[in-house]
């Protein structure tokens, strides 16, 4: 492990420095060339999927008070909309038509940046917690924000950015291309669209009965159906339905946890709203509302994917008796960002 100045203890069960003093890609450092050609290699077929659900959905904020459906709005040309817009006075023929978005990041499909959950740890060994994230980067310092509320929301007119990850922010995920070997673990196929905490006796039963291996950088995708789901509903979600319906992976299960770190998995995707239960059931010694979050992104450096559409991948791999593709995955390139939206592909 490097030395780092940013912390004298790392938490128990963390890779903090393991990739270097001032790493911010966590374990997408194992995404390396072999890795990359091992993802190749699965191509055979030649087919592509599209794995992101269209940006609108999942429709309304029943899944999270705080977040809402993209905005999208012209932009002005001559203080006029500029939208179906031509410049027939002037004698050109041109037609144009130009927008801007209001785009929570974390809306629909999405990847999770380290700076999207920390916790309250105390990395100097003074005997206070402070607000810190993965590898010791910290709240108020390196990862920033406002604490008038009127700084925060959507602006009036153009407004300015008034938070920022100037450390762990996403585009460090995004400069690593994302691209490698995914593998699939069918959820969906064993347990429907039944609401079911899924710990590590289920995990391996699953994955020895369809014969999944994980090895070290592999980007693992669990099909749950519940993003098929989404699309069903076609926009206007059942707000019970969302709650009470598809696989969860059980975050307080610390023998699943303990299967995340030693599996050298690279990131961890599903198909639903936050891939553990959120918030994870009641009990257990772990503090954290979403243990697995803090397992992932504060101790170990791995991106979540949250949102996806795995149904018709998961189908195709199915019934060619495959769980292993090629995955293409770069978030946005938008320094400062704690998450973004994704269109990943996946090749087979």
């Amino acid at each position: 492990m490097s030395v780092s100045p940013r912390f004298k203890h790392r938490p128990p069960g963390s890779n903090w420095g393991e990739f270097g003093p001032d790493d911010q890609r966590g374990r997408m450092n194992y995404v390396t060339a072999e890795k990359v050609l091992q993802g190749v290699a699965e191509v055979k077929a030649g087919r592509s999927f599209c794995l992101s659900l269209p940006l609108d959905l999942p429709g309304g904020n029943d899944l999270n008070p705080r977040r809402f459906p993209p905005v999208l709005r012209p932009t002005l040309r001559d203080g006029v909309p500029n939208f179906v817009c031509d410049n027939g006075a002037s004698g050109h023929s041109d037609v144009f038509c130009d927008d801007l978005a209001v785009l929570y990041l974390q809306y629909s499909t999405q990847w999770d940046s380290f700076a999207h959950v920390g916790s309250l740890f105390d990395a100097d060994g003074d005997g206070r917690r402070e607000r810190v994230f993965y590898n010791g980067f910290r709240g108020g310092e390196h990862i920033t924000g406002p604490a008038d509320a009127a700084d925060a929301g959507v602006p009036n007119g153009p407004g300015r950015s008034t938070s920022r990850a100037g450390a762990l922010g996403i585009e460090n995920m995004a400069e690593t291309c994302v691209q490698g070997r995914g593998v699939m673990i069918d959820l969906h196929a064993h347990f429907g669209r039944e609401r079911k905490l899924v710990g590590f006796a289920d995990l391996q039963r699953i994955m020895a009965a369809d014969g999944v291996e994980v090895e070290k950088g592999d980007m693992v995708c669990l099909h749950t159906g519940f993003g098929q789901m989404l699309i069903d509903m076609g926009g206007t979600p059942d707000p019970h339905a969302l709650h009470n319906a598809c696989p969860v992976l059980d975050g307080r299960d610390h023998e699943l946890l303990r299967w995340v770190t030693e599996s050298g998995l690279s990131a961890l995707i599903a198909d639903n709203y936050a891939v553990e239960a959120a918030p994870a059931q009641p009990g257990g010694d772990d503090c954290a509302t979403l243990p697995l979050h803090e397992h992932c992104l504060f101790k170990l450096g791995i991106h979540l994917g949250e949102i996806w559409h795995l149904t018709p991948l998961a189908a195709w791999l199915r019934e060619h008796r495959r769980n292993r593709f090629l995955l293409t995955a770069p978030p946005l390139r938008l320094p400062g960002a704690v998450g973004s939206p994704v269109t990943p592909v996946a090749t087979v």
